[in-house]
């Protein structure tokens, strides 16, 4: 079967910066931290934590009440993110708008918590308000499959319409399977991502059980997540969504679309130690694979989004990954952890680093691990951290990194667009 080059035609993200995709990179890159205090009214505790929030989306204004109620949070935000990406690749929302069979077009979507919130608000009603009943629609709205059912069928993409759920990995891993069907042949156009809503009060409580969340409060919140800094103190949970529209090359460039970049490796890997223990040689293994994959060698390369939670254990593993992987050269190689503004949306994560990616090829610029200058933490060094914003790069290929619980890995490799 013949390889097909795999273009991004299409970029959508929901983020706390609220704009496009455009808008959100610039505040990235900018050093912009979206992170703020949240502190809620739960019974039997409220929720006091740092927190990232698109407080600006509104589901009904930009999806239509009918379709909004159908739908729980990281439903709505992982289709209007994946509507965005479809408009921004001039592709028509009715199949009979361009006469063209979509039989073979599919959606792959990456979530960890899919629409648990619905049922845990189920459950508070019956325990907490004595409600004896939860809603018709909870069973809709907690499968995690409802926001590749809704984007297939508002969409009429008939081929292939699936979820995966590996914890932080989930979304990479959808696009990197999105990308295996493009440029197998099998689907002309697919639409991937991923979204997630962590405000759960039952999530939230299960991660400060961890101990692996970072403290704040609201004047200290912004600055909480400092991934690879000497005092990094934990992760920052958030919400958002991004989606991205992949189309064989072909097919972009005979209908005339904008190339925003090019996804050209994909690799995997289980790191087959630990539940919540990273390993060094399983993310080697994961890099490497995206490597060849996309045949590039690690010279070839010129930024890597990195995983970077802030977590004491997490971050200087994955230094030492890439420091195996891209030896000598590692002291040059750009890294940046943009968990440090957007936060960490657990299942969306990989796709929001992935659009991250790709637009940092598309505009030739490198955001910044932000609150991270004076304070590198020796375990962390080795490769060359991006502490301000930098423009007017040359970029020509980059990496991002997931890396899960569960030992889940998956790296994607990115092209920049022609010029």
């Amino acid at each position: 079967m013949c390889a097909h080059r795999v273009a991004i035609t299409g970029i959508g993200v929901i983020s706390p910066y609220g704009g496009d995709a455009g808008h959100f990179f610039e505040r990235l890159l900018a050093g912009e931290s979206a992170v703020r205090h949240l502190h809620t009214d739960d019974l039997p505790k409220p929720l006091s934590t740092p927190f990232v929030a698109c407080t600006g989306f509104d589901p009904e204004a930009t999806l239509g009440k009918p379709l909004a109620l159908m739908m729980e949070r990281f439903s709505q935000l992982g289709v209007a993110a994946a509507f965005q990406a479809w408009d921004q690749a001039g592709l028509p929302r009715q199949p009979e708008g361009d006469g063209e069979p979509r039989d073979g077009w599919g959606c792959i979507w990456g979530t960890a918590l899919g629409g648990l919130a619905a049922h845990e608000r189920g459950s508070r009603d019956m325990w907490l308000k004595g409600r004896e009943r939860v809603s018709p629609l909870s069973v809709v709205q907690g499968m995690n499959n409802a926001v590749n059912a809704h984007i297939s069928i508002q969409l009429g993409l008939g081929g292939v319409s699936t979820s995966h759920t590996a914890a932080c990995a989930s979304s990479g891993i959808a696009i990197g399977e999105a990308f295996r069907r493009v440029r197998s042949g099998e689907a002309t156009v697919m639409v991937t991502g991923g979204s997630d809503v962590c405000q759960s009060y039952g999530v939230v409580r299960a991660w400060e059980a961890m101990r692996v969340m970072a403290p704040g409060d609201a004047q200290t919140a912004p600055q909480a997540c400092r991934p690879f800094a000497s005092d990094r103190a934990g992760l920052v949970l958030g919400e958002g969504a991004a989606a991205l529209v992949l189309e064989a090359w072909d097919h972009a460039v005979a209908r005339g679309a904008t190339i925003h970049g090019e996804i050209v490796g994909y690799g995997t890997s289980c790191d087959h130690s630990h539940l919540v223990r990273p390993h060094q040689p399983g993310q080697v293994r994961a890099l490497r694979a995206a490597l060849t994959d996309a045949g590039l060698s690690p010279e070839d390369i010129h930024y890597v989004n990195a995983h970077g939670t802030a977590t004491a254990e997490g971050d200087p593993v994955e230094i030492a990954a890439l420091c195996e992987v891209f030896g000598e050269r590692s002291r040059a190689l750009p890294v940046s952890a943009t968990k440090s503004m957007h936060g960490h949306l657990l299942g969306a994560a990989g796709a929001i680093e992935a659009v991250v990616t790709a637009l940092a090829l598309r505009e030739q610029a490198v955001p910044p691990t932000a609150h991270l200058a004076g304070r590198i933490d020796p375990a962390c060094e080795g490769v060359d951290h991006v502490l301000e914003g930098r423009r007017h790069v040359p970029l020509r290929t980059a990496l991002s990194n997931s890396f899960a619980f569960g030992g889940s890995n998956a790296v994607l490799a990115f092209r920049a667009p022609p010029r």
